[in-house]
């Protein structure tokens, strides 16, 4: 996912326009649920919903397709390592190592399912400021400490990049070549030191400076949110999908057909 995830958000959307508390709420839920699917047709018709909302959202493809390429190369290895390390007797033998469509079809669903969470994700973030998104989880009654964490990491990581830039430059302007040898590995480890003991005092001089502002442990902000009967009916739309998904499954109404695949 990319980092600056509510780069579009200020592009015009049903998604935009949805109140972000209730747009965290009900498709959050509905992350929930595609979570638990245990069948290949439902997780597949949860990808096809999420890849829905990302065309709700009006979010530029290539910008989702940088960040969900990641998770796909992150995800790849499954599909090698589940068919032939799930336990039981393997059903055929490929390149002489045992492969069992079961592991295959598990792999299939981890996948699946992880794409479609990650592409809400998106819908639901990148339609908002993340920093109103943190305000709209800290109106819906999240642990302080948990929204501020994960603001503060949001809002740190690209000084922390920029940090990582600004030293990667100074040693190659030193004349470092880096090259798969002792010496490198060690240059590379004392940069690795000097950038976590320059993010600890870092760390401090913000908390102080937050302390000496006021600093309370919560947010103090001027924004306002206002639920509008057009927000209710989308969160309706939601977890109704979300509730056929989640029963469809339960129910074994796709069980059958899904063992026929494999």
């Amino acid at each position: 996912m990319a980092l600056d995830i509510d780069r579009f958000a200020h592009l015009e959307s049903a998604l935009q326009r949805w109140d972000p508390r209730i747009k965290i709420l009900s498709l959050g839920l509905f992350i929930l649920a595609v979570a638990l699917l245990k069948t290949l047709p439902l997780a597949l018709a949860a990808l096809i919903t999420a890849l829905f909302l990302l065309k709700l959202a009006r979010m530029p493809v290539h910008f989702v397709a940088h960040g969900v390429q990641w998770v796909i190369i992150f995800l790849v290895p499954f599909f090698i390592i589940m068919p032939m390390t799930y336990p039981g007797e393997a059903d055929i033998r490929m390149l002489g190592l045992p492969f069992a469509w079961e592991g295959f079809r598990l792999a299939t669903l981890i996948v699946l399912k992880a794409i479609a969470i990650v592409l809400t994700a998106y819908a639901i973030f990148g339609t908002s400021r993340f920093d109103v998104a943190m305000i709209a989880l800290q109106r819906l009654k999240c642990p302080k400490v948990f929204v501020q964490m994960l603001l503060f990491t949001y809002r740190y990581i690209f000084v922390l990049i920029a940090e990582m830039k600004r030293m990667d430059t100074a040693m190659k302007a030193r004349g470092l070549v880096k090259r798969p040898n002792l010496e490198t590995l060690k240059v590379m480890g004392n940069f690795v030191g000097t950038l976590l003991v320059r993010s600890f005092e870092r760390t401090e001089r913000i908390y102080k400076a937050m302390l000496s502002k006021g600093y309370q442990g919560e947010f103090h902000t001027l924004v306002t949110f206002n639920a509008e009967q057009r927000d209710f009916v989308k969160a309706g739309a939601a977890l109704a999908v979300a509730l056929v998904l989640f029963a469809s499954d339960n129910w074994g109404l796709f069980s059958v057909a899904e063992h026929g695949w494999f």
